[in-house]
């Protein structure tokens, strides 16, 4: 574990073991909000916004930096929001 300015920058495992409900929920959840009548996509755009959806995740999954995981998790919360809108982030 690297120290920077006192803190913590690197998840252990505890960490990365407490997020992953949240992101598998937060995953869930967008891919639920793709599928929704209320978004004007077709099938073909939607299948490649949910294919979008997991490249972006399985990316994700190999960061260890606890900022870019927190700003991660907040990104993702955000365009749970506007698929919820009914509008395309």
């Amino acid at each position: 574990m690297a120290k920077a300015g006192g803190g913590l920058i690197w998840a252990t495992a505890e960490d990365l073991a407490r997020n992953r409900p949240v992101v598998l929920s937060i995953y869930r959840q967008i891919l639920r909000s793709l599928n929704s009548p209320a978004l004007p996509l077709g099938h073909v755009v939607r299948l490649a916004k949910k294919a979008e959806c997991r490249a972006i995740f399985l990316f994700s999954a190999e960061e260890r930096s606890l900022h870019n995981v927190r700003d991660l998790l907040d990104a993702a919360r955000h365009t749970l929001g506007i698929l919820d809108r009914g509008r395309l982030p």
